[in-house]
């Protein structure tokens, strides 16, 4: 038997896919044409379902090494109890996507859990290529460690989440912080993360399926590392596939689609850091392709999965 969509996935994919079927796919190396297709597509499924009204936001910035301002949202439940809190990346292949574009799924995970989150606006690739998009991330880290007390958040109950490029920076950023002695992540929440530049094979089980392609691979990764894209030297803060000793990084919990891109990576990874001794809890979704949850919110497969992450950020 061959592999194939979740039919309540199928379903729900099929105007997108019909909608799509007559149109030329943006060129390898085209940032802006994906950016012009997928932005509005983030954006319609991120209030595709109700944003919660018990949740308030407000904005900060912290300032990274080179002087430059990094937006921030913060998402907290009203009337929650001060405790955990949950520095979030967003997805988009480093090239794409917005903090604004993710306030619903972000207010949909306060709501459910109860722990506040912080949203950070990282720089993209290609306009600001590795390690940028990493350092942003760290002086995010180290500001919500240095606002904990006043956000009610106990600094040893911190926790990283992210989806597809966002779980590639959540990984990453547990390896730097690790490498630079903190600051302390108490687990990490990756979701169909992007984190292995060599992903560029063609599985024709998986290519007819592909939301995320592996054209789109080859046009992100370059964009975020340049000429050493693919290459011997690219370090594990970068694509953390690369990682050779994942021994003290934090918990993880880790979930992909089987019909997705980024599934063996992601299962090696789970692997590697199972063999050092991390904690992990993983899950491979049958008949899911990549941002199913988002396609097909309603399948039995995304509220399974939505109730499993919801369990995990309230563990934290």
């Amino acid at each position: 038997m061959s592999l194939g969509l979740d039919p309540e996935i199928a379903t729900a994919l099929a105007p997108m896919a019909g909608a799509m079927a007559d149109a030329t796919p943006p060129a390898v190396g085209d940032v802006e044409a994906r950016r012009a297709v997928w932005e509005p597509i983030i954006g319609a499924a991120g209030t595709a379902q109700p944003i919660p009204a018990d949740v308030v936001t407000t904005d900060h910035h912290a300032i990274a090494d080179d002087g430059a301002r990094i937006a921030m949202r913060w998402y907290a439940k009203e009337g929650s109890a001060p405790g955990s809190a949950v520095l979030f990346f967003h997805g988009g292949g480093y090239i794409f996507g917005h903090v604004d574009l993710f306030d619903g799924p972000v207010s949909r995970y306060v709501s459910a859990s109860g722990v506040p989150m912080l949203s950070v606006e990282y720089r993209r690739a290609p306009e600001h290529p590795f390690p940028t998009p990493l350092e942003d991330a760290y002086a995010a880290l180290r500001w919500l460690h240095g606002h904990a007390a006043e956000l009610g958040v106990d600094p040893d109950r911190i926790g990283v989440m992210g989806d597809s490029a966002g779980g590639g920076m959540a990984a990453a950023l547990t390896i730097l912080a690790r490498d630079r002695g903190g600051p302390g992540i108490a687990r990490q929440v990756l979701i169909m993360p992007m984190l292995d530049d060599r992903t560029t094979e063609v599985d024709p089980h998986i290519a007819p399926y592909a939301v995320w392609s592996y054209d789109d691979n080859l046009t992100a990764w370059p964009a975020l590392l340049g000429e050493a894209a693919g290459g011997p030297d690219v370090p594990a803060t970068a694509a953390p596939a690369r990682l050779e000793d994942a021994t003290g990084l934090p918990p993880a919990y880790l979930e992909v689609g089987q019909l997705d891109v980024f599934r063996d990576e992601d299962l090696a990874y789970a692997t590697k850091l199972s063999r050092a001794g991390v904690p992990v809890e993983f899950h491979l979704h049958p008949g899911a392709p990549h941002e199913f949850d988002s396609i097909a919110f309603d399948s039995d497969v995304a509220r399974r999965a939505i109730a499993d992450r919801v369990r995990v950020l309230r563990s934290i």
